[in-house]
């Protein structure tokens, strides 16, 4: 039902759709309709104002010793059953104990965390599913058997609202112009590239396609690759040496580091989000050159990400650009998360801090968030260009992205842009900004431990126990929301948590649903746990649900509650 606004009725809005449905109802199901222009949010910028420290709220003494005391009893019963089964079940742990006289395939401790852990609640991990990624998501079901030794699979699927996937502007869809713009290109140019792009040159699509990446985030110019993560893991091989210095942050991602690694340069890390400890080391590291030597670094780069997706926080950025023209640094962000979902325009943090990209020196992100596609790219000035397609081994040794891919990318840019469908693209962002604060300043208020900054559409929440996470994960699927639960090593020992992936693509009255149900599970998990220390009256924080429905909505608007 249309109301005269031009806007949808919700209460003739199904939450839940059948198993069996019509193509007409398909786009519904894969994103949802406004179904009011008061719940949409316009992100401001921060005019080049460095931000806050980061309030980091804690859980009582007493949950962090259960916290310890949990994985303690796990150790200890791990380890009685290790020693039980190699001596009265050999046969079942052949994996780790030497026979005619060969090694074990694993060593006992290094496989420990992963045999007697992490495979109790592999239930809980990779989920199968099965078609779009949208507002609803069908997981395939599975019956675990001998303690997730093995799975079976009995053919049926289960319709869930989506909370896991990085689907931030909801282009992951069925229908629409982006699928058309894909459809085109596969009769057009068929479904591969055929091959490296040393072997058949570059298409009129990859052209556009790195042409609008370099007019979208301020580039001259933008390189494409066909994986975010080998974006990452194969630069700096390429544009650093063994007499280069990289300065990281401690939680950048493991592309990174793998990329680091590669590049035989010598790495100092900082602690997450410290402008002065990072002053701090590159003072010190220019002081002491490099090792040996002694001889100036030749090239000193500082790399961060923009948006940190365990934690849902952003970088310093004004900061960053200070510190880095005032040691003469090379800067390198990774947008993988913030571009497309972050900033008033939707182009990531420099659009959000109100910064110039032509003082990040280098700027990479993946095409396969907001944009629906795959792949990533980096962006930065055409001379560092034209030394990458030269020396990057990714281009010359990898699959290029296939025509359907790069009509993805080309369409959803356009839309952002404004070029296709004017206005949509801007709904879009706006739907996202509102769907984040509003679930983040939610979950506040009903008490529940939230990291990360207001605009993050990565929204984790503290589960802590190790038992709390299968249970939270299995409770939640039952309920017929997919989310995705975190632990370690992706997380520091005792921080487990739920991390919930918001996108464009859920209305109002989705977030509501998820909202009742985190309620009641929380109340069971006992997982309320907000002391009141990162909430803006600095108050413990114990709404009702009805209350926080009610009033949250137009509160999470209030630039009062969210300091830039």
């Amino acid at each position: 039902m249309t109301l005269d606004d031009g806007t949808h009725d919700a209460t003739h809005v199904p939450l839940f759709p059948p198993e069996d449905i019509s193509i007409e109802s398909k786009r519904e199901n894969e994103f949802g309709s406004l179904t009011s222009k008061s719940y949409l949010f316009q992100v401001k910028s921060c005019h080049n104002e460095p931000i806050p420290e980061p309030i980091i709220d804690t859980p009582p003494y007493y949950i962090s010793l259960i916290t310890y005391v949990n994985y303690l009893i796990l150790i200890i019963f791990g380890h009685v059953h290790d020693f039980l089964g190699i001596h009265f079940q050999r046969s079942k742990h052949l994996d780790i104990v030497e026979k005619d006289g060969m090694a074990p395939w694993y060593s006992k401790f290094e496989s420990f965390y992963v045999r007697r852990l992490k495979k109790r609640i592999d239930d809980c991990f990779s989920r199968p599913t099965t078609g779009v990624p949208g507002r609803f998501i069908q997981c395939i079901d599975r019956v675990s058997h001998g303690f997730n030794e093995y799975f079976t699979y009995p053919g049926t699927t289960n319709m869930c609202l989506n909370l896991s996937s990085y689907n931030y502007l909801g282009f992951a869809q069925s229908e629409g112009q982006c699928t058309d713009a894909a459809i085109s290109a596969v009769e057009k140019y068929g479904l591969h590239s055929g091959g490296s792009r040393s072997q058949i040159g570059t298409t009129e699509l990859h052209q556009e396609a790195e042409r609008l990446i370099a007019k979208f985030v301020g580039k001259e110019d933008a390189m494409i690759f066909s994986m975010g993560y080998g974006t990452n893991a194969n630069f700096f091989n390429a544009f650093l040496d063994s007499k280069c210095l990289i300065v990281s942050d401690e939680l950048n991602h493991t592309s990174i580091r793998t990329g680091v690694r590669l590049s035989g340069a010598t790495v100092r890390s900082f602690k997450h989000g410290d402008m002065e400890g990072l002053e701090k080391l590159i003072r010190e590291q220019i002081v002491i050159g490099q090792p040996k030597t002694g001889r100036p670094w030749k090239k000193i780069l500082i790399c961060v990400e923009g948006l940190f997706s365990m934690e849902g926080t952003m970088c310093n950025l004004p900061e960053l650009v200070e510190l880095k023209k005032r040691y003469k640094c090379y800067l390198y962000v990774d947008e993988a998360h913030s571009i497309g979902a972050v900033g008033p325009k939707g182009r990531g943090v420099c659009d959000l801090f109100g910064v110039n990209p032509h003082d990040i020196d280098i700027l990479m992100g993946t095409l396969t968030k907001s944009f629906g596609a795959a792949g990533g790219y980096i962006a930065c000035d055409k001379w560092i260009i034209d030394k990458l397609r030269c020396d990057l081994t990714t281009p010359n040794y990898a699959e290029s992205p296939a025509a359907p891919v790069l009509a993805q990318i080309i369409s959803s840019l356009r839309t952002i842009i404004g070029e296709l469908n004017p206005g949509e693209g801007q709904e879009r962002l706006q739907r996202i900004a509102f769907n984040s604060r509003y679930f983040r300043l939610a979950l506040q208020r009903l008490g529940f431990i939230v990291y990360g900054n207001a605009d993050s559409p990565v929204i984790p929440m503290l589960l802590y126990c190790p038992s709390k996470m299968p249970a939270f994960s299995r409770i939640m699927l039952q309920r017929k929301i997919a989310v995705v639960v975190v632990a370690y090593p992706a997380t520091p020992l005792i921080e487990s948590r739920v991390r919930f992936c918001m996108s464009a693509s859920l209305t109002k009255e989705d977030i509501d649903y998820l909202l009742r149900h985190v309620d009641e599970v929380g109340e069971m998990l006992n997982l309320k746990l907000n002391s009141g220390k990162s909430s803006w009256d600095g108050k413990v924080q114990r709404w009702d649900i009805e209350e926080v429905i009610r009033r949250t909505p137009e509160d999470c608007k209030d630039d009062k509650y969210f300091v830039c």
